[in-house]
């Protein structure tokens, strides 16, 4: 048991700092939502309605399509896109797809290789792409959950208010929905940016996200 949970220890670290979040943002987003129900005159709910309600969900969907966003991009960017100093980026002369060789793909396939990788044909193509096929398809689909139940809540307040309810279409066109969208995408892109440039000059002893702390500010692809 020790050994598993050595082994695994970052992936259980933040799996357990997900749902201590996820549960606390019921509590905290349930007692916010009975306030807002006194105040418009409105029963409270049990906590068991909030989590299953439209305004949880929204909550919950806007903030996970704006991450996968963020890695997303950041998987496709890295590609092609290269900052000199920064462990973030690859060596500046590896920009691109690189070939099977560096890649270890086909012929070049080791023996702890994937099966997928030693393939050579279009299994290793859509292996070669999967991390980004399923963080996009993540991103879309919580992307689309966001909109339909932000259109459920977004409606509940329109009625409450005595005004006719829209459409999805009229609701993923509306400042509603842009602004909680772009809210989240651009604390995700501004996170991301700032790792890749602080990383230049500033270090994380034994982090292999930050240079080695000696190693010169202009070192370029290098992780400690």
């Amino acid at each position: 048991m020790r050994r598993v949970l050595r082994h695994h220890a970052l992936g259980l670290f933040f799996g357990v700092l997900f749902l201590g979040a996820l549960v606390a943002q019921a509590f905290a987003g349930h007692a916010d939502y009975n306030a807002r129900q006194v105040t418009d005159g409105l029963a409270r709910v049990s906590l068991a309605r909030y989590v299953t309600s439209s305004s949880y969900a929204v909550d919950v969907a806007e903030n996970w399509q704006s991450e996968y966003l963020q890695f997303l991009l950041y998987l496709l960017a890295t590609v092609w896109l290269l900052q000199k100093g920064s462990p973030e980026s690859k060596e500046l002369d590896r920009a691109g797809l690189e070939s099977d060789e560096d890649q270890r793909v086909g012929r070049f396939a080791g023996d702890g290789s994937p099966a997928a990788a030693r393939r050579g044909d279009w299994v290793t193509t859509l292996y070669s792409n999967s991390l980004g096929l399923v963080m996009g398809a993540i991103f879309l689909a919580s992307w689309g959950a966001q909109s339909l139940a932000g259109v459920v809540a977004f409606n509940e307040q329109r009625l409450a208010q005595l005004q006719p309810p829209v459409s999805w279409g009229g609701y993923v066109t509306s400042a509603d929905f842009w602004n909680r969208t772009l809210q989240n995408w651009q604390s995700e892109f501004l996170a991301v940016g700032s790792m890749a440039v602080l990383g230049i000059y500033l270090r994380q002893r034994g982090s292999p996200e930050s240079k080695p702390v000696g190693a010169s500010h202009e070192a370029t692809g290098v992780e400690g």
